[in-house]
């Protein structure tokens, strides 16, 4: 198994290398919906979870390396969600998140091809959270609830169109952490702006 994993990281970093092109943007996205759960404390029997549907926002910086066909990026976004809150009790408002992402982009969404083309993609890295952000009640506040910022996970698969710099995809991004059994789940639209390939699409320099 370890052995195909390396053949299989080989043969990707070496097609990466043979188109060697490289992009700077950013990336930003909408999530659809939300849920982030809190980790397990000993004695704390609060509702852990906090979600939201509405006004999801997130935007971030984002470099490729590659070619059309597949390519490698990394990204990290600040996604913050305005009305997050918690079902069962109503304890504050609010969510934050830091995904920070490496990812393999086949196809359209390379964001090297001069074509329009559907693609996927799939990634993984680290996600920093944050529940009840702002306005925590004046009862949990006698409580001693506190949030603080925990570690999650995450793997992420997209697919969308992608053409010259641009690309619009749907995306599920789900977090865990065995240690504290805390969890996230992130399912949205996401857009990708590769600034060189944009500037390709009008630039009639290039048609040259």
């Amino acid at each position: 198994m370890k052995l195909k994993i390396i053949v299989i990281l080989i043969l990707t970093i070496s097609q990466l290398k043979s188109f060697g092109q490289f992009g700077y943007g950013f990336t930003a996205s909408n999530d659809l919906y939300h849920r982030y759960v809190n980790p397990k404390v000993d004695g704390d029997n609060t509702s852990r979870s906090s979600g939201s549907a509405l006004l999801n926002l997130g935007v971030g910086p984002k470099i490729w390396i590659g070619g059309p066909k597949i390519s490698f990026s990394a990204e990290a976004q600040a996604v913050f969600g305005f009305l997050g809150v918690s079902a069962n009790e109503s304890k504050g408002l609010g969510t934050v998140a830091f995904p920070i992402m490496g990812k393999l982009n086949f196809k359209g969404l390379s964001t090297f091809d001069r074509e329009g083309k559907m693609g996927f993609s799939i990634g993984s890295g680290v996600q920093y959270n944050k529940t009840e952000f702002y306005g925590v009640t004046d009862e949990f506040k006698s409580k001693g609830l506190k949030r603080d910022y925990f570690l999650t996970y995450v793997v992420q698969a997209g697919y969308g169109f992608g053409l010259s710099g641009f690309t619009a995809h749907g995306i599920v991004r789900y977090g865990f952490n065995p240690d504290s059994k805390a969890n996230t789940l992130n399912i949205g639209l996401q857009y990708d702006f590769n600034r060189p390939m944009l500037k390709k699409i009008t630039n009639p320099e290039s048609e040259l």
